[in-house]
């Protein structure tokens, strides 16, 4: 399975990156973004993180002709300082965030995502399990009624939030949830489809924000790539959930008011017509693009 990038082109032309520069990709996953990023610049250095081990194996290989450097490391964008540190790199030029569900992770990363296959409930980016890490399997098994209410109301924006933590809490009471087809199994008891949407969209959604804590991960990585960005440098965020988006827009609008940042994208940039029959998934995406004010520019 292809991965297909989003807003590619708008990627490209709104980080405006230039030939020698440093850019973080927060994101690898394929390396879909960070290959036309390169042929874009024509030569420079490449930062690429990934949380899921496999996805750095996968821009390895895809990149590994490209002209520009490329560094890999293999860590959540939360950790983003502590990857730059050991390359010896104290600043970059453009970073980007791209905060989607990658086809692979999807379709053939056996780590449950997917309500399509049956897989262990387990929705953690990183490959390899450590003591203490939390899983679907244990949220649904183990939290509270309400506290599963709560999570799928607040992630998933699910209606039905409160119907579907009780028909969890019932049902594991029987047997412990332990896989993707039992989970989706026991939303489709609740909520029936509407159009082409299956209607454990929404909870599966939800498990894996939680999972990943990605809204406060979301949160400490803009921070820290805002301090490792250069005067003159530019963010560009994808992001595919509401919540993704008003972190990022809250987060360029307070840099914007304060001086310190000037917003490029009044509104988000969203994908056309054209690029959404293409690829269904880029549906919800969202662009945003910050850049860094260079202070002896402005004096």
């Amino acid at each position: 399975m292809t991965h297909i990038p989003v807003l590619l082109q708008e990627v490209v032309e709104g980080l405006q990156a230039k030939a020698g520069e440093v850019i973080l990709d927060a994101t690898v996953g394929g390396g879909g973004h960070s290959e036309v990023l390169c042929k874009a610049m024509g030569r420079g250095r490449i930062v690429c993180l990934d949380a899921d081990e496999d996805a750095i194996e996968r821009s390895k290989s895809r990149l590994q002709n490209c002209g520009c450097e490329f560094l890999f490391y293999q860590t959540n964008y939360r950790y983003l300082d502590q990857a730059l540190a050991s390359f010896g790199i104290e600043g970059v030029n453009r970073a980007l965030f791209d905060l989607g569900l990658s086809s692979f992770q999807l379709e053939e990363s056996g780590r449950g995502f997917s309500f399509m296959r049956d897989e262990p409930l387990r929705m953690t980016f990183q490959k390899s399990l450590k003591e203490g890490d939390v899983t679907a399997e244990i949220i649904v098994n183990e939290w509270s009624e309400d506290t599963l209410a709560t999570l799928l109301e607040s992630y998933g924006d699910e209606k039905q939030a409160r119907r579907i933590a009780r028909k969890i809490v019932e049902a594991r009471e029987h047997s412990r949830i332990s896989t993707t087809f039992q989970l989706a199994g026991i939303v489709e008891s609740v909520v029936k489809r509407k159009g082409k949407i299956h209607p454990a969209t929404k909870t599966f959604q939800a498990l894996r924000i939680a999972v990943n804590d990605e809204f406060q991960g979301l949160r400490d990585g803009l921070a820290k790539a805002w301090e490792k960005l250069l005067p003159g440098g530019r963010i560009a965020v994808i992001s595919f959930h509401s919540i993704e988006d008003r972190t990022v827009k809250d987060f360029f609008r307070e840099l914007g008011s304060g001086g310190a940042g000037k917003v490029i994208t009044k509104k988000p940039i969203v994908p056309g017509e054209e690029e959404v029959a293409h690829n269904p998934r880029a549906r919800s995406a969202k662009l945003r693009i910050i850049e860094k004010v260079n202070v002896l520019a402005t004096e």
